[in-house]
């Protein structure tokens, strides 16, 4: 059986000596055995274990449970479970999918939402009134507004008033926000609907600012849980290649 040090595992992956520690560490690969100078002893397995979770972690999705579920996936992996890995990545594919649809659904309503035009009446709510009609927290609205997703006028006396075209803004964020769309790509879309009531919504969502200096999967949302499903397959023949090869 071939073995590695620390270092030629590290050389193999692409990656600091010190990420296969830490690796190892949160149980993400199994624990190597010692040499007597202390020096561990990686296998083919560990090679194996490290460009499987490497593959899971390339595209984190982070809501509703899905990154415990490709953690958990990894450490049973790790364990020479494999049956229980496969098992965890299907159903990490069906949420994945499941995501996306509800992302895609939320385009749609907001397509509606928007072609509709504004909202017929002249009402004029507070916002404990919207919060109540919207079934949104005041934090949330705070948050929003906080967030440059909307302005809300103010009477003399200081009170913000909520407009139908205000609360037709807020049933386009909460759809949106419901299908983890991140506050960044939602403010773009919404400045971009300004400009051109004609654009593309799936793709202004999808399309963060060329200037934005963080990038997050919520703000390419679409692009991302499809490339995390297209990975999750590639780790369910992995895993059938790894369950015969080391089982």
């Amino acid at each position: 059986m071939k073995t590695y040090k620390t270092a030629e595992v590290a050389s193999i992956i692409g990656i600091h000596p010190n990420t296969v520690r830490l690796y190892e560490e949160l149980h993400l690969i199994p624990r190597p055995k010692r040499q007597p100078n202390g020096y561990r002893i990686f296998t083919d397995f560990h090679i194996e274990q490290l460009r499987l979770a490497r593959i899971a972690f390339q595209i984190e999705v982070l809501q509703n449970g899905l990154r415990r579920k490709i953690i958990q996936m990894i450490k049973v992996s790790a364990d020479r479970d494999f049956d229980t890995a496969l098992a965890l990545s299907h159903e990490y594919i069906l949420q994945v999918r499941q995501e996306r649809a509800n992302a895609e659904e939320a385009i749609e309503i907001v397509k509606r939402l928007l072609s509709g035009g504004n909202e017929a009446g002249s009402r004029c709510l507070k916002r404990k009134e919207v919060s109540e009609y919207l079934h949104v927290s005041m934090d949330t609205l705070r948050n929003w507004e906080m967030n440059g997703l909307l302005t809300v006028k103010r009477r003399q006396n200081g009170y913000r008033v909520y407009t139908d075209q205000d609360i037709s803004r807020l049933k386009i964020i909460r759809s949106l926000r419901c299908a983890n769309y991140s506050l960044e790509a939602i403010r773009n879309m919404l400045q971009q609907v300004c400009a051109n009531p004609d654009i593309d919504i799936k793709e202004a969502l999808d399309t963060p600012k060329e200037d934005a200096d963080i990038i997050t999967v919520c703000d390419k949302l679409i692009t991302s849980l499809a490339a995390a499903e297209e990975n999750a397959c590639q780790i369910v023949g992995m895993l059938h290649d790894m369950k015969d090869r080391f089982s």
